[in-house]
């Protein structure tokens, strides 16, 4: 059954580049690392890519409650996680994780759980993906595909790691029972 989804493009979805639907590979899942959805879209708003006058989101969103926006079309190619936006699909959960300290190391603990109206929301969304996108095959967080290292702002010489969503209370063994996507790590890239 196809998920209701609330089509809420951002402002400069026109400007992101195109790509075919059928070279669509990978799925990642991320959590928004803010209080709130109107916060992400905020984020998701700002134009951090001076040369094409685009900004950082994924495709959908999907609040705590389950309801799920698509920010940007699947035929465009969002900028949510570096090196891998051009065969995948990224899924904010929104969440707060590590939000407002990401990067001290006195902060690296992530605490919300996801309640089960947002992970239904998301099992929904993934089968739908699988059977509307014919590549589609494997499925990864955020945190196995961006593994990178950085000094802690309280701490340099503390290295934490930059990102960690969708985090360790993410239930992969309940969302992999539900889909056929296989869970894929930046070396199986």
């Amino acid at each position: 059954m196809k998920p209701k989804v609330e089509q809420n493009h951002l402002c400069y979805t026109r400007r992101l580049d195109k790509r075919n639907v059928e070279d669509i590979q990978l799925v990642v899942i991320h959590c928004t690392e803010l209080p709130d959805l109107a916060m992400a879209r905020t984020w998701g708003e700002k134009l951090v890519h001076p040369a094409t006058q685009t900004g950082n989101s994924g495709h959908f969103y999907i609040d705590r409650d389950g309801k799920i926006e698509q920010w940007v079309p699947l035929n465009r190619i969002a900028h949510h996680v570096r090196g891998i936006n051009q065969n995948s699909v990224g899924i904010e959960l929104v969440n707060t994780g590590r939000y407002p300290d990401w990067f001290r190391s006195d902060h690296q603990s992530m605490t919300e759980p996801y309640p089960a109206e947002q992970l239904q929301a998301l099992t929904s969304l993934l089968n739908h993906l699988e059977h509307r996108l014919p590549g589609l095959e494997s499925i990864a967080g955020h945190e196995d595909l961006d593994t990178e290292k950085l000094p802690s702002e309280n701490r340099p010489e503390v290295l934490i790691s930059r990102k960690v969503d969708p985090g360790p209370l993410f239930p992969w063994p309940t969302i992999l029972k539900s889909v056929a996507l296989t869970r894929v790590t930046i070396k199986d890239l």
